[in-house]
């Protein structure tokens, strides 16, 4: 809040009146009081600000621990550690700034009009706070989960205030804005205990499909990871023509795993069917175009 004129000149008044009325010494010496003040009120100010910080270390200390003990899942302690956070340290602000004699009501007003001048220039924040609020909610995935979401894969390390943070299998971490992470497809690959290894792999025609069922089979009863319908949630293994293209026969196998086993049965599976099958006489095609020729 700006002073009024009617203000600076009542203070100009007493300035000049001071100055009139007080020798060197007494101005002197008022001036040095008022420099005392104010480097008290400033000492005051900045161990308020270092033991109010070291004060909200500790509660995050302690909410963290709070959390830790009763097995509360880490995305939760890393949104609300991060929203308490950020508003102690506001609290902090505002009386360390009261401190040192500044109208904190005229400040908060202040604070209050920019907040909205703010907010409408930081819409897109807003919503991706919005977003966490609800992934919070909602809870689609959880620190440690396997996730896919806008265009990327990886595993979530945190959800923050504004972001989620995501870890590649190349050792890449990739940030998320909350609000478009929110409103986007995600596909979570660890919800669910079993997955299913999808294969298709193409073979010649007049391949005999029996010897190819067969290897397929044995290939799959040397795998341990390899689970049947004895296991809950489980089918057998699947082997059929799923399509008969234009230079081959394509076959496709549906495999039941473990979530943990996933990727090394997709690349085992592969290696053993490229192996095995051409020991047993099938053979895999290349791509190949008839063409017949008339005699005029």
């Amino acid at each position: 809040m700006l002073p009024s004129q009617d203000t600076l000149k009542n203070g100009t008044e007493h300035i000049i009146d001071t100055l009139s009325t007080s020798t060197p010494t007494e101005i002197l010496h008022e001036l040095l009081h008022e420099l005392l003040n104010f480097g008290l009120k400033v000492l005051a100010a900045l161990l308020i600000y270092l033991i109010g910080g070291w004060i909200i270390r500790r509660i995050l200390r302690i909410i963290r621990r709070g959390f830790e003990r009763k097995g509360t899942d880490r995305t939760i302690v890393s949104f609300t550690t991060s929203l308490v956070s950020i508003v102690l340290w506001v609290i902090l602000i505002i009386v360390t700034i009261s401190t040192l004699g500044i109208n904190t009501t005229s400040l908060a007003a202040l604070l209050a009009a920019g907040g909205v001048t703010f907010g409408m220039a930081m819409s897109g924040t807003v919503q991706n706070f919005s977003g966490g609020i609800m992934m919070l909610i909602f809870k689609p995935f959880k620190a440690g989960d396997y996730i896919e979401a806008q265009g990327f894969a990886g595993t979530v390390q945190e959800v923050n205030i504004v972001n989620t943070k995501l870890l590649t299998y190349d050792n890449k971490v990739l940030i998320l804005p909350n609000g478009a992470l929110s409103n986007g497809n995600i596909t979570n690959y660890s919800t669910c205990q079993l997955r299913r290894v999808d294969k298709v792999f193409s073979v010649s025609y007049g391949s005999d499909i029996d010897t190819v069922r067969r290897v397929i089979r044995e290939i799959a009863a040397a795998d341990s990871r390899i689970l049947d319908k004895s296991t809950p949630g489980a089918a057998d293994l699947f082997i059929g023509i799923s399509e008969l293209n234009t230079s081959s026969v394509d076959i496709k196998v549906r495999a039941w795993v473990k979530r943990e086993d996933y990727w090394g049965v997709f690349y085992d599976l592969t290696e053993a069917i490229y192996r095995k099958l051409p020991e047993n006489g099938i053979s895999f095609p290349f791509p190949q175009l008839d063409v017949h020729l008339k005699q005029q």
